[in-house]
């Protein structure tokens, strides 16, 4: 796998589309300060998933996109593209699943577009991806957006500067361990939402804990009700069929004294109105007449009272007015008689004697009369004798005639009687009969239609009342037993309680299925930090062979060596305890526990030939650049990465050092491909290709590219 070209528009100074073929081993970037050389070491960076702009000199993603000039007007976009010769296909790509996904190309390419409002967009291949498929794409190969093959302006002792923990990290980086760190990180990732899971679906057991006794508890008490249905339906037969059948005996029978004694009560009736019939009319009118007559003879008795007491008033006015006509015409003193009497007491005794003679006729009249009345009363009082006379014997004769209807009336009573009573017992009948049909609906609502099948059920004679009483009562008790079950709703209760306990087999399965996950990326974390732990170790003792042998060469003599120092520290880690399938504890597990977790770092340690010194702190500027330089080839050596691009580590380094410097980019360049930002001119001879980076007059960056044999010939 070699790095063909790399392309530059809208990115930092280059505003516009700028190539950089890398067909030579040395590939060597020359040009004035400012001119734009880092950027295209920073534009490598960008391109590989580089995520720190302060690294890429920037603060937002607008620092990244040409800002514009005098001449030219700012980019909308900064795009940077970078190719690569697949052709010995060692480009791998996997997904999420861990399943490969075929890259069977000869050219890979990957482009990275920044937008003014920070958005990035990564292509691979014409394919929008993300920066993870770019970062595990490139873990394959050993490359990544940062690292020991990628040093920027100023970072050369930058291994020197780090913590043993960092110096850790950039070696694991150099001897390709980054790829396990990623699998590690996972595996860890995974673990985390495993372990995640694996509490939710423990929560989700213990709350479906309670739920699940209770339908089991329901299930139970269904299953006990089943029972008990099976014991009422065998009592519920033999009681409906006794019911049954006394019932429509019950009926019959009723229906039988019914008739009977409608039939002689019509009888009855019909000789009671033949009595009323044969009743005297003749009498009644006799008794009428008797009325008439009686009314008639009170009515003259009246009349002969009246006059009797008219008569007594009119003897009075007689005698009064008598004494008043003798008197007249004498002296009221001493009753002598007046000789003279004057005109008026003449006239007045002339009247008072015709009143008298007047009186006199009136009396003589109302005797008359009062006669006359005397003798009508003899003759009626003697025809209403007559009349009662013939009534007494006519009532007589009656009498008798009511004596029979009163026996036939009594009779017609009795019978009535009777008749009420059986309407009392068809009443009584039919409640029952309401009652029988009520039971059968309430068993049917309790049993089902299996209650009907008391219709063929075969008895034995007719039950007694006491004993279907007793029934009944047997029957009332399994029912209120029954009721108390809730057997109702048993078939949605059995419909729940297997959903239910599906759900809690299917958690559980889930649970143990979680957990052999577990335990697989729990071992796979092991095992993996096992195998970097291994390769590490090995990495470092090549490391120190090829250090030893470049700081010998840098140095002429003295010693180095990569140290590994351990640290252990103390760190807690959740401990999930599995949910036992035959219980549910509601109590949290314990969640943490103390263990102690060693950390190994790196240590440098150098001598310097003919000095005493041995720390890091006081190497001088020039030695520091050398021990990195030395560091960071031996490194490469150990797993040469595809390519190293090297932003001006060989500023601090004199002439001699830097001919030492040239002797080891020819020799790494038979594994690795150089890109050398510089401005030594012996750096430069070692190179194939030079690329030119000016500033134009348009204020943008543009470039310019000579092979050295073609250059060392204009030069001669």
């Amino acid at each position: 796998m070699r790095l063909k070209t790399l392309e530059l528009n809208g990115f930092k100074s280059f505003s516009q589309k700028s190539l950089l073929e890398f067909n030579n081993n040395i590939v060597c970037i020359v040009g004035p300060n400012g001119s734009g050389k880092s950027n295209v070491v920073e534009a490598v960076r960008y391109v590989l998933g580089e995520q720190s702009m302060k690294s890429m000199r920037g603060k937002t993603g607008l620092d990244l996109i040409f800002k514009g000039s005098k001449n030219l007007p700012k980019s909308s976009r900064g795009v940077v593209s970078i190719y690569f010769n697949n052709s010995d296909k060692v480009f791998k790509l996997t997904n999420d699943g861990g399943d490969s996904i075929n890259l069977n190309y000869d050219t890979i390419s990957i482009s990275r577009q920044v937008f003014p409002d920070g958005l990035n967009k990564y292509i691979l291949n014409g394919t929008e991806v993300r920066l993870k498929d770019i970062h595990n794409l490139l873990a394959s190969v050993n490359i990544g957006s940062s690292g020991h093959h990628i040093i920027s302006q100023g970072e050369t002792d930058r291994i020197l500067n780090a913590n043993w923990k960092e110096r850790r990290a950039i070696v694991e980086d150099a001897l390709g361990l980054k790829i396990y760190q990623y699998k590690i990180k996972e595996s860890e990732r995974k673990l985390e939402r495993t372990n995640e899971n694996m509490k939710e679906v423990t929560l989700m057991r213990r709350e479906n804990a309670p739920h699940l006794n209770f339908l089991r508890k329901q299930v139970e008490k269904f299953e006990k009700g089943k029972e008990m249905q099976g014991e009422l339906l065998s009592l519920y037969q033999e009681y409906l069929k006794k019911e049954s059948v006394y019932l429509d005996t019950e009926k019959k029978n009723l229906y039988s004294e019914r008739n009977k004694i409608s039939s002689e009560l019509q009888d009855i009736a019909g000789k009671i109105s033949d009595v009323e019939d044969g009743n005297s009319t003749h009498g009644n009118k006799k008794i009428e007449e008797l009325k008439i007559i009686e009314q008639k003879l009170n009515e003259n008795r009246r009349l002969k009272s009246e006059m009797e007491r008219k008569l007594g008033r009119i003897e009075g006015m007689l005698e009064s007015k008598e004494n008043k006509v003798k008197l007249s015409g004498k002296c009221p003193l001493c009753g002598s008689e007046i000789k003279e009497m004057g005109a008026e007491q003449i006239e007045k005794r002339q009247n008072d004697e015709k009143e008298l003679t007047e009186l006199k006729n009136s009396q003589a009249d109302i005797l008359t009369e009062i006669q006359k009345m005397e003798e009508k009363e003899a003759k009626m009082s003697e025809s209403a004798e007559i009349l009662k006379q013939e009534i007494n014997k006519e009532m007589e004769a009656l009498r008798d005639k009511e004596r029979e209807k009163f026996k036939f009336k009594v009779r017609h009573q009795e019978l009535s009687s009777t008749l009420e009573f059986i309407a009392i017992r068809e009443e009584n009948l039919r409640n029952r009969v309401e009652a029988f049909e009520n039971e059968i609906k309430e068993g049917v609502a309790l049993i089902g239609e299996q209650i009907l099948s008391y219709k063929d059920f075969e008895i034995e004679g007719l039950s007694e009342t006491a004993s279907q009483e007793e029934q009944k009562r047997k029957i009332e008790r399994v029912k209120i037993k029954l009721e108390d079950t809730g057997l109702g709703n048993g078939a949605e209760i059995m419909k729940e309680f297997r959903e239910v306990s599906e759900r809690d087999s299917f958690l559980a399965k889930e649970m143990e299925d979680l957990t052999k996950s577990i335990e697989s990326l729990q071992k796979l974390i092991v095992d993996l930090k096992e195998k970097i732990d291994i390769e590490f170790k090995e990495g470092i003792k090549k490391i120190n062979l090829e250090f030893q042998e470049f700081f010998s060469l840098m140095f002429g003599g003295g010693n180095a060596s990569l140290a590994i120092v351990v640290e252990n520290k103390k760190g807690r880690r959740e401990k999930v305890e599995p949910l036992e399938s035959s219980r549910f504890d509601l109590e949290e597990p314990e969640e943490q526990e103390e263990e102690t977790v060693p950390e190994q770092g790196i240590e440098i340690n150098v001598s310097l030939p003919h000095k005493k010194v041995k720390e890091l702190q006081a190497l001088s500027g020039g030695e520091r650049s050398l021990t990195s330089i030395a560091l960071l080839f031996a490194m490469s050596q150990v797993n040469p990465p595809p390519f190293l691009v090297l932003d001006e580590t060989d500023a601090a380094l004199d002439e001699a050092n830097s001919r030492k410097f040239g002797d080891m980019l020819e020799k790494l360049s038979k594994h690795s491909q150089l890109i050398v930002v510089t401005h030594n001119r012996e750096t430069m001879s070692r190179a194939g290709v030079l690329y030119g980076v000016t500033i134009g007059s348009n204020g943008a960056s543009k470039l310019l590219s000579v092979k050295f044999e073609e250059a060392t010939q204009i030069a001669q």
